[in-house]
């Protein structure tokens, strides 16, 4: 998992030479850079190559090839760990420190009030604290709800088939906006539902997909890895959720909802900078108005006249004109 003092990854390592060899090769030093960028540290629960986690190591790495910061990760800390971790970081000169605290929600608190002058900010269910403990999600209620009207438009048994990994409001929102979307355009759709109570385990969510395409289930909402896997041996589409998945499952991915962390990384590494970063919500930076949360539809699978019902309900969405409800409530299968 780590090694070395400060539980640093050999990616990590990898990360940083790749970034100082690009820059030297071509000779260039950009003013951020030259005044010494800010010291960021991301510590994950899970493989970076997981989607939720790989959107937060794609923001950063980004921000590491503009010359913003020095960014330094650690990948499949168990939460028993995690506390360790966020003091060696902290006490290593880290500026911001990232990461997802779902497990250990009391323990990194703590971490952080005894660490002023390092600001945090983390994945969690609950509100921000003290004068430093900032808070993230990835919102994408909104074109959760767009990708399952696509979904109840292309279903041809009316039902569909819906695997998470647990039950938390995170997800649970991204689900019932989902089913809310489908239902908008067809009342008949029924969903199956099931969690796999793991963030990472594709073999577990592949089986509960299958089960699903077994009882007649033509469309799956892939909330976890493996499930798209299940679709394509079975010949059914997927809807993919984070990350567009699309070019690993040609004529599959009938859509994706899509989850950017630029817009929150960003504007948190500019607080950073600036000395305004304070305990805050950073959520909404995921909403599609900030550009945290988009669409995508694959053309080759989704009628025109569907794309177009798609799209006019995103820019009702877009002009404050539609609101997706928030239901964080853990949702039911109705067949």
């Amino acid at each position: 998992m780590k090694s070395g003092l400060y539980g640093f990854t050999r990616r990590t390592m990898i990360v940083a030479a790749a970034a100082f060899t690009a820059v030297t090769a071509l000779g260039l030093t950009t003013p951020a850079q030259a005044a010494d960028p800010l010291k960021v540290a991301a510590i994950y629960t899970v493989p970076v190559e997981q989607q939720w986690v790989s959107r937060i190591h794609k923001a950063l790495n980004a921000a590491q090839e503009r010359g913003d910061i020095a960014y330094e990760f650690s990948e499949n800390v168990a939460n028993t760990d995690y506390e360790r971790v966020m003091r060696e970081y902290a006490e290593n000169g880290a500026g911001l420190i990232i990461g997802e605290v779902f497990g250990v929600e009391r323990a990194a608190r703590k971490v952080a009030s005894e660490y002023a002058d390092t600001a945090f900010l983390m994945g969690s269910s609950f509100g921000p604290s003290g004068e430093n403990f900032s808070v993230f999600d990835n919102w994408i209620h909104e074109p959760s709800y767009l990708v399952g009207m696509a979904a109840g438009k292309a279903t041809k048994t009316n039902k569909i088939g819906m695997v998470g990994g647990y039950a938390i409001p995170e997800v649970n929102r991204l689900m019932n906006a989902f089913m809310d979307g489908a239902l908008s355009v067809n009342p008949d759709v029924k969903f199956m539902v099931t969690f796999i109570n793991s963030w990472y385990d594709p073999p577990k969510a592949k089986e509960s997909a299958f089960a699903m395409v077994d009882q007649g289930a033509d469309i799956l909402y892939a909330e976890r890895f493996g499930v798209s896997d299940a679709a394509k041996e079975r010949n059914v589409l997927a809807i993919g959720n984070v990350i567009d998945t699309a070019a690993d499952y040609p004529g599959t991915i009938l859509g994706s909802a899509l989850w950017h962390m630029e817009p929150t990384i960003d504007r948190a590494i500019a607080a950073v900078k600036d000395g305004s970063f304070e305990a805050a919500d950073y959520g909404q930076y995921s909403f599609m108005s900030y550009g945290g949360g988009s669409l995508v539809l694959d053309p080759a699978l989704v009628p025109a006249e569907t794309v177009t019902e798609v799209e006019a309900k995103q820019a009702e969405i877009l002009d404050g004109m539609f609101r997706v409800n928030v239901n964080d409530g853990e949702p039911q299968s109705s067949m």
